[in-house]
């Protein structure tokens, strides 16, 4: 693994790029997240490919990029990454949860950038849950209320914070080197006040626009140019059913789009990225000729 920057119009973006193939992949991670969680799919990239995972804004290394945020912003400092790495050839690109949302809009917008897209457990447009039609700040709250929680918490060492993932419903049967990589990158601050690197404010922003936008995403679908998979979960952010993309709303656009190919992975949320299987699977379908 190795840290670059990718330069945009206020200021400069960090990434990390796995791999040191000429064939370039570029990666936009989840809401609270970083491009550490592409680690495992790294490792499994073939050797004439490098994956370029980006810290989005607000998150890891790029936690200080100002706003505005929300998914237009993602996707141009998605283009600026492809610009940049492919150097006058399309890439290819992959989003997993709010990420699958960013590069659908920046595939949709500039579709000559990319060669295809695969969406991992997001990129649907999803029905607001009953009772939440018009309180946009209830349904974060009860969605990513723990999440930004967690996010404004310290903790005494980062192996204390280490330990916030690992006992994590969904991550603990699974534990991996990947994933304590993951949470080691994502801890900063000294002994006694260890946080997480993610602002709280991009999170809620970025949420926001996930929900005031959500028929967006539908227009972006349809009117995708960029040969499309979409991969998803049958188990959600706690590790249990139902996954976050509900198989009647992916038969839903299955239909409307039939070119989009899909595939129900043996996973939940976290690790349809972050284990070896599914990142197999992720790999064999953004690496396809």
């Amino acid at each position: 693994m190795e840290q670059v920057t990718v330069q945009v119009p206020d200021g400069t973006l960090n990434a990390l790029r796995f791999g040191t193939g000429p064939r370039i992949a570029v990666a936009a991670h989840g809401i609270t997240a970083s491009g550490m969680a592409f680690r495992t799919v790294g490792r499994h990239l073939p050797d004439d490919w490098s994956l370029i995972a980006l810290d989005l804004r607000g998150r890891g290394g790029s936690n200080t990029l100002p706003g505005p945020y929300g998914m237009s912003r993602h996707a141009e400092d998605i283009h600026a990454a492809a610009v940049q790495f492919g150097q006058g050839r399309p890439v290819a690109l992959v989003g997993q949860s709010m990420g699958a949302y960013a590069a659908l809009r920046a595939a949709a917008r500039v579709p000559e950038l990319f060669t295809r897209l695969v969406l991992v457990d997001g990129g649907l447009p999803l029905p607001v849950p009953p009772g939440f039609d018009l309180d946009v700040d209830a349904v974060l709250t009860a969605t990513l209320g723990p999440a930004i929680a967690r996010l404004r918490e310290t903790y005494p060492s980062q192996e204390a914070y280490v330990d916030v993932f690992r006992n994590h419903p969904a991550l603990a049967a699974q534990w991996s080197d990947d994933l304590t990589a993951y949470a080691r990158y994502d801890a900063t601050g000294a002994p006694g006040a260890v946080r997480s690197r993610v602002d709280p404010e991009a999170v809620r922003a970025d949420g926001r626009d996930l929900l005031t936008g959500n028929d967006s995403f539908g227009d972006d679908l349809l009117a995708l140019r960029v040969p499309t998979a979409l991969l998803y979960a049958p188990r959600g952010m706690f590790g249990q059913p139902p996954g976050m993309l509900p198989e009647p709303v992916v038969a839903h656009w299955r239909q409307r789009a039939p070119w989009l190919v899909t595939e129900l992975v043996d996973a939940n949320h976290y690790t349809i990225l972050m284990t070896d299987g599914p990142a197999a699977t992720i790999v064999r379908h953004l690496t396809a000729d």
